[in-house]
């Protein structure tokens, strides 16, 4: 079953993200910068929060599901087993896009200036 996503997990993660884009750009970032960008709009860093969070609750409800039908409860396996498929695909979407991020990433910094 896959890891919980933690939330110390999460802010880890923002926290590289911060770093890298402080890296490309030159110039500082603060942890207590704004979360807009414009007014209603998010920031990208609170769009991945809020991915990583759902990701996170997909795991969390299947955890949840698997339990439930381990114990005896009223929950139907069809339900169980898709739960625990949404959270496995919701998972490596995340994993994929992460890769494609930072490959991009690595090639933006290896381009000649």
């Amino acid at each position: 079953m896959i890891d919980r996503i933690s939330n110390a997990n999460i802010q880890s993660m923002i926290e590289t993200l911060r770093s890298h884009q402080t890296q490309a750009t030159g110039t500082s970032s603060s942890v207590n910068e704004p979360s807009t960008t414009k007014v209603g709009q998010p920031s990208f860093f609170d769009s991945v929060k809020n991915a990583l969070d759902k990701v996170n609750e997909a795991d969390v409800k299947a955890d949840a599901m698997t339990d439930a039908y381990d114990r005896g409860e009223e929950v139907p396996l069809t339900e169980v087993v898709l739960s625990m498929q949404k959270s496995s695909l919701a998972f490596e979407a995340t994993l994929q896009v992460r890769n494609k991020v930072m490959k991009a990433y690595e090639e933006i910094m290896n381009m000649p200036v």
